[in-house]
């Protein structure tokens, strides 16, 4: 079994995003990012085969970074990180003590990140079950997440507030069918739907961040749906697309409800 050293050499060389040349502040995110747990889980992921390199930073998050990386074939991945600090801890605690899925997962900080990981690993999962366009999830393992990479050569998607829509109607009503078809088909309620946590890709939306997404018997799932609607309608309203009321999509959402959840 190779010494801590030499694990750290070799992520060195396979982990671009751990070089020296960058400015204090980037220093200091990569620290929290890149502990010392941290790195050893990478490294099992790149002995594993799922990972050749970690090359740059795409995005920073609440919870964590996401990482450009490449597999062996040098086909693309995306990395998501996630910070095991005492403020992530706070913030997930709430979502993962009150998913039916996760009972019992309660308990130190590194725990309960780990099974935020494997939530929305799983939620991921269900959603792309559902024919939901989300990146499809690869491993997961610890603090780490590894999936599909959305975007090009020349970088990640754009978020959705970032784009100016061509046909904003018709992309509205792509983003309502996430809402309708989650509940019904992949029984989760996204619970933080917004313009910040939809990519556009090749003309067409994307949901990503689904790690707090509930299963439709958790006891306040409905609140949640109300707000996803409330986000999107409110956003869409701004790009002057067709909205439909609030109510109707509630209702049509509602119209089917799901059996409770078995997992």
């Amino acid at each position: 079994m190779p010494s801590y050293e030499e694990t750290y050499a070799y992520l060195e060389r396979h982990v671009d995003a751990l070089k020296t040349n960058k400015t204090g502040d980037e220093r200091q995110t990569d620290g929290e990012v890149f502990d010392k747990k941290t790195l050893m889980t990478i490294y099992d992921l790149m002995t594993d085969g799922f990972i050749d390199k970690v090359h740059y930073p795409i995005s920073t998050g609440k919870e964590g970074n996401v990482f450009y990386t490449t597999d062996e074939d040098g086909d693309p991945l995306a990395l998501k990180i996630f910070r095991t600090s005492t403020s992530t801890f706070k913030r997930v605690s709430k979502y993962i003590e009150g998913d039916p899925r996760f009972k019992g997962a309660a308990g130190n900080r590194h725990k309960m990140i780990y099974a935020w990981v494997n939530k929305e690993f799983k939620n991921l999962g269900r959603y792309a079950d559902a024919g939901i366009p989300v990146p499809e999830p690869v491993a997961f393992s610890k603090n780490c997440l590894l999936m599909e990479y959305i975007g090009d050569e020349n970088g990640p998607a754009p978020q959705l507030k970032d784009c100016v829509l061509d046909d904003p109607t018709e992309i509205y009503d792509e983003v309502v069918s996430f809402i309708i078809d989650g509940w019904k088909d992949a029984h989760l309620v996204h619970g933080d739907l917004s313009e910040y946590n939809i990519l556009m890709q090749d003309g067409q939306p994307v949901m990503i961040d689904v790690g707090q997404a509930m299963t439709s018997d958790y006891y306040n799932a409905r609140e949640y749906l109300e707000r996803d609607i409330r986000n999107v309608n409110r956003f869409f309203r701004s790009r002057d697309a067709d909205v439909i009321e609030d109510s109707v999509i509630l209702e049509e959402t509602l119209s089917n409800v799901p059996e409770e959840e078995e997992e």
